[in-house]
């Protein structure tokens, strides 16, 4: 149950002003089915989030625990720093707009996660916990928390959001989860 907490509330928090979340936003802006978008999101998610946990548990499994411990504290610790870089998403139009909202969502979402802190975040907590199916479904839950309601509220701009707050509450996060993998 630890997994599925720290998972999901750890990506819900990383998502506010992510690149994903504003492509949401545009998806919402650009197409009006919002259960395409949605259902787009959390597929897309979920299959990136899989492949990325299961990176995680399958490269731990490679070192000694005292090392992998390391590791993944160190891993919180750099992405706490990265959190601080607000991400931008290109607004331009995308060819996969053509293919209708739940395809481009599909699409456009996996191609936006891959690298993403969110991904990579996905990775560390599978590594911690290895837990695959509690943090997978709880990433994935964390990105739905913070992608619905943009995608329901599409006009609505991240930008209204206090950002740098966020951000800074985001590293201490994850600062912190750093902290309790080396404590605990």
């Amino acid at each position: 149950m630890e997994a599925l907490l720290a998972s999901t509330f750890t990506v819900a928090i990383a998502e506010i002003g992510d690149k994903t979340q504003l492509l949401a936003l545009i998806l919402a802006a650009r197409f009006k089915n919002k259960t395409a978008i949605v259902l787009g999101i959390f597929l897309s998610t979920l299959v990136n989030h899989f492949a990325a946990a299961w990176l995680g548990q399958w490269a731990i499994s490679w070192i000694s625990p005292d090392v992998g411990r390391y590791l993944v504290a160190a891993s919180f610790f750099a992405i706490a720093l990265w959190v601080l870089i607000p991400d931008k998403v290109d607004a331009e139009e995308s060819r996969f707009y053509a293919m209708g909202p739940f395809l481009a969502t599909f699409i456009l979402f996996f191609i936006a996660e891959m690298g993403d802190k969110t991904q990579i975040a996905t990775m560390v907590l599978s590594a911690k916990y290895d837990a695959l199916a509690m943090v997978v479904l709880g990433t994935t839950l964390g990105m739905l928390i913070a992608n619905v309601p943009a995608v329901i509220a599409g006009h609505f701009s991240a930008e209204k959001l206090p950002m740098s707050w966020i951000h800074r509450g985001c590293a201490v996060l994850f600062a912190l989860l750093g902290v309790a993998t080396l404590v605990f």
